[in-house]
Order: structure tokens, then sequence, then C-alpha cells
């Protein structure tokens, strides 16, 4: 009588294994489809709806970008497309220092800071130590949702902010702002980046 309880009971386990091997093969479609479903609308034009007026900052714009972690600092313009900047060869993640300010650049769709990040940020680090502050701002290129590339631009701040904090700096000493003009200039290799500057 015990026999058939273990054959029962195995046949029982064989079921709920099938059944969670679909479940989780079911799952992972549906996120494969989803990611490529998003990267495909990220590359794609902009249509006139995600064409968005800049506005100054109001009382109610202040209040979300607080709640989303951001500052919105006027009237001061972060993007310094008049600045020379090193020409991004590739569409990969690359790190450059240009007259003191530290460039993240990223692949689209991407937030993994680029090799070399921790050294690209030592002098950021040593001006934080000497009383100074960290000011991060993310830029995105002009292709696919306004929506989702002010997502992925905020997350990419995050993560230099992230890196700052792996390597010492107080949370406290960085941070992290909304610039007036979002959308970086020029090619969308060198408008997707993080600019890392002591304040």
């Amino acid at each position: 009588m015990s026999f058939d309880n273990e054959d029962e009971d195995l046949k029982t386990q064989r079921k709920l294994f099938l059944f969670l091997g679909t479940l989780v093969g079911a799952v992972t479609a549906i996120v494969l489809f989803y990611a490529i479903a998003v990267d495909a609308k990220e590359n794609q034009a902009p249509s006139a709806s995600d064409v968005v007026a800049e506005q100054p900052a109001t009382a109610d714009s202040q209040e979300i970008a607080e709640a989303n972690g951001l500052v919105i600092v006027e009237p001061a313009v972060m993007a310094s497309a008049s600045e020379p900047v090193a020409a991004v060869e590739s569409d990969g993640a690359r790190v450059v220092v240009e007259q003191g300010t530290v460039k993240f650049y990223f692949a689209s769709g991407q937030t993994a800071l680029a090799t070399g990040a921790d050294e690209a940020l030592e002098a950021i680090v040593a001006g934080v130590k000497q009383g100074k502050k960290a000011q991060v701002s993310g830029f995105h290129d002009s292709t696919g949702s306004l929506e989702v590339n002010e997502r992925v631009s905020k997350e990419r701040a995050q993560a230099v902010r992230d890196a700052l904090v792996k390597l010492g700096v107080p949370e406290q000493d960085i941070e992290l702002v909304k610039p007036k003009v979002l959308e970086g200039t020029g090619e969308n290799a060198e408008a997707r980046r993080v600019e890392v500057v002591l304040k």
C-alpha cells in the first residue's frame, strides 16, 4: 500500500515540475518579447506626439522631479554643446574626462557603465573629499519614446551615483540634477550620456 502512495506522489511531483517548467518558459517568452518590443520602439524615429516643447520648471514639475529623486537647477543649462566632445566611434559604453567633466556614454537602451569608470571618477572623489559636491546629470538621444528615454536617462544617472557611493562618496554629497535641456545634441551616441562635475 505504501508503494502505491509513493508512485502516486512521484506522479504528482512530475506533474508539478512539468507545470512549473511550462510556467517558467511562458514567463521567459513574455519577458523576451517585451524586451524586443521596447528595443524596437526605442530605435524608431519620434512621432509628433513624442515631441514636447521645453517649458520652464514650475512648482508642480519641481515636486515631480524631487519625488523621482531629481533636482531641477535653474537657470543653469547643463548641456554644454559648445564644448568639443570626444568622438564616440561606436554605439558601446565609453567614459571620457574632458576639462574637469567626466562623461559616461551608454549603448542604446543600456545603463551599464563603461570599463574604467572608477579611474575616471578619481578627480571627482578627490574634489568631494576637499568639500565640494558631485553633480550628476543625465542626457538622452531623440530616438524612441520620450518617456522611456527620460526613465533610462535617470537610471543611468543613478548608476553613476551608485558608482560614486561605492568609491566612498557620501550620498548627501551627490546631487542628481535634471538639466534644463535634457536631450543631448549631435549624434545619438554622444547624446546618450551622464555628466559628472564638481560644484
